[in-house]
């Protein structure tokens, strides 16, 4: 990441004012109130401070600071005193989910680690970071300065490294996925069966896969025996985690391209006898760089595809849409209204695939979106020009 794009946070410390890059991955500014701590800080001391909108840089020793993380983890978890009115209708529950998760990521991301230039974490007992770093970050600058980022950001970065290096299996290439950091990890394998078993349409010989991603579904594509297979993102971070995944499996057929949806006529051929597509389920504002691939406001992706695609459907191509109707059943989204952008796109439907998510949250009653998500069906629909 280039130094110029991060903002400065600046605090007080022995009296003298300081400074230092502001590193926030999900694009958040520099915290106005910091102030600085240590091992002599409790836990519920720390939590007035975070829930005054008050941010903490921490000194003290490194593992006091996961601990300390971890218990204002606990008290922003903490049930409500007061029995909440239950959400009268899904959408409520999903605009309430929305709003804890955000007041959740806010207050825990208020708890602050200092980083040095070349990504080592100044404090007792530190853990190594580099390799995490400079796969998300990018190499560091040569002279450049020391930083600050929230704990809870630095370990998903960490994190994200740990999923890279180890991958997600995905049976259907019989192989791993290895997902880059701010690219949406193939979890959920209904999606890509259903890619891997839906008929092709005939003949098949040149396919758009739009929104690539990690690469997944191109693979899964290259793999069926596709033999010319054109991938787009507008995502850097993706391109760069596509290629990694498709080098890796030896699927040469496959060219990248850094395109708004279609890909321009520089870069393919006009017409595809297949175009895939599985954009963001959820119409709502991300607030992150990996939400990005769930969440979609007003449906942009998904409305711009189907109104586009036909034009770029060869006579007897199919557009295939992988789209869960998990919007429907929170009522962010109608089945009319997707059916109407079908129809004014000059498409049909000429089949419907689908199966249920495995993924646990569907069992997990405790949720707050249980009820939607246990009605949750995830479909490939089959759309030809009418």
């Amino acid at each position: 990441m280039p130094e110029q794009s991060n903002p400065t946070i600046h605090w007080q410390e022995d009296q003298q004012p300081r400074a230092a890059r502001w590193i926030s991955e999900a694009g958040l500014p520099p915290p106005e109130q910091v102030v600085v701590v240590n091992d002599t800080l409790s836990a519920d001391a720390a939590f007035k401070h975070v829930q005054a909108g008050t941010a903490l840089l921490w000194r003290g020793d490194y593992p006091n600071a996961r601990h300390l993380l971890e218990a204002l983890t606990r008290r922003v978890d903490r049930p409500p005193r007061n029995t909440p009115t239950p959400a009268k209708t899904a959408l409520e529950a999903f605009e309430r989910h929305r709003t804890a998760q955000g007041r959740r990521a806010t207050l825990l991301g208020r708890l602050l680690v200092p980083l040095t230039a070349d990504y080592h974490i100044p404090l007792r007992r530190s853990q190594q970071v580099v390799e995490a770093c400079v796969a998300a970050l990018g190499v560091p600058v040569a002279g450049g300065a020391d930083a600050v980022i929230s704990l809870r950001g630095l370990l998903a970065l960490v994190s994200a490294w740990e999923w890279r290096k180890k991958g997600a299996n995905v049976p259907a290439l019989d192989a791993a996925i290895h997902p880059h950091f701010g690219v949406f990890s193939p979890v959920r394998g209904e999606y890509v069966d259903l890619v891997a078993q839906a008929p092709l349409p005939q003949p098949c010989n040149i396919a758009f896969d739009i929104g690539v991603g990690s690469g997944v579904l191109s693979a899964v594509l290259a793999k069926r025996g596709i033999p010319q297979i054109i991938a787009t993102d507008t995502d850097p971070r993706a391109l760069a985690c596509a290629r990694d995944n498709l080098e890796r499996l030896g699927y040469a057929q496959v060219v990248l391209c850094r395109d708004d949806l279609f890909p321009s006529t520089a870069h393919a051929p006009d017409l595809a006898d297949l175009i895939v597509c599985n954009p963001p389920w959820l119409p709502a504002t991300p607030t992150s760089p990996v939400e990005a691939a769930i969440y979609d406001p007003d449906s942009r992706m998904l409305r711009q595809f189907l109104a586009g695609v036909g034009e770029r459907l060869s006579p007897n191509g199919e557009a295939w849409l992988i789209l869960s109707d998990i919007a429907e059943h929170l009522g962010l989204r109608s089945r009319n209204a997707l059916l109407s952008w079908i129809k004014d796109a000059g498409l049909v439907v000429a089949d419907r695939l689908e199966t249920r998510p495995r993924h646990p949250k569907t069992r997990n009653n405790t949720d707050a979106l249980h009820k939607a998500r246990s009605q949750e069906m995830t479909a490939l629909w089959r759309l030809r020009k009418a």
